[in-house]
């Protein structure tokens, strides 16, 4: 397999794993504001604070919540962590192929 084939391969992978690794992210986070009273009142979806959540700002404090605020954490930084990878990726092979 040629270097190009196999950037093709990996970038993909890599953008599956973050965007699903996201998207969980988000539903953790969206549960965690229903959980909290924070988000829309009016039951249609809302922007997810994703930021403020993982900063614990205005999330309810029981056991609970924050077991699925420490999950969302650790799915960013997965997210964070398939970043570098890739990044580092990208620089020991810029000069291959």
């Amino acid at each position: 397999m040629d270097s190009g084939t196999l950037f093709i391969l990996i970038s993909g992978l890599w953008g599956l794993a973050m965007i699903v690794n996201f998207v969980d992210a988000i539903r953790l986070c969206y549960a965690i504001e229903r959980r909290s009273g924070l988000g829309s009142k009016t039951g249609l979806p809302a922007y997810a604070n994703i930021w403020g959540v993982a900063m614990n700002r205005g999330v309810a404090q029981d056991d609970e919540t924050q077991e699925l605020r420490r999950q969302m954490n650790r799915r960013l930084l997965i997210i964070l962590g398939g970043f570098v990878f890739f990044a580092m990726y990208i620089y020991l092979t810029r000069g291959a192929g």
